[in-house]
């Protein structure tokens, strides 16, 4: 069953918009989302997209730098991952790009090591070439690079942190 279409004000919605984007960051897509509960019609969103981002409630570059940050951060995504989801989230390829390059390339790959060692230490396996396979696997599920990621298990393996 689909549920009905909210009827308010344009003015109403534009204060919830300029409300839940004053919260949090959000980008277009989501605000977009959310406007689809309302009966609008696509030049009124289109006017309210406008009009958060003339008033600064809504900035994709902005939204990005801090997605970036708090995805690596606290869920200790790397570079591939994190560009995948902005691509979904319907972010411009230049945006994306210009973002990442505020941060230093070597930054993503610093937290992988030690998610490494912590990763070794819960799993089983019946060698090391198993164990490195599953390491791999998990690194680039991450999102990772293959390089970063040998890079990391060769330091790993050397100093037999595993």
């Amino acid at each position: 069953m689909i549920a009905p279409k909210i009827q308010l004000s344009e003015e109403k919605i534009f204060v919830k918009m300029a409300t839940l984007c004053a919260k949090r960051e959000s980008c277009e897509s989501e605000i977009r989302k959310k406007l689809d509960r309302y009966d609008l019609q696509e030049d009124a969103v289109k006017r309210m997209i406008t009009r958060l981002e003339k008033e600064n409630y809504l900035n994709e570059r902005r939204y990005c730098r801090s997605f970036i940050h708090d995805k690596h951060q606290f869920n200790k995504w790397g570079r591939t991952k994190i560009e995948f989801a902005l691509r979904q989230k319907q972010i411009p390829s230049e945006v994306i790009a210009s973002a990442f390059s505020e941060f230093p390339g070597s930054w993503f790959g610093e937290p992988l090591l030690e998610l490494l060692q912590r990763k070794s230490k819960t799993m089983k396996a019946k060698n090391d070439f198993e164990k490195r396979t599953k390491l791999i696997r998990y690194a680039l599920g991450k999102g990772y690079t293959m390089d970063e990621t040998l890079r990391c298990l060769d330091r790993l393996f050397e100093k037999n942190q595993l």
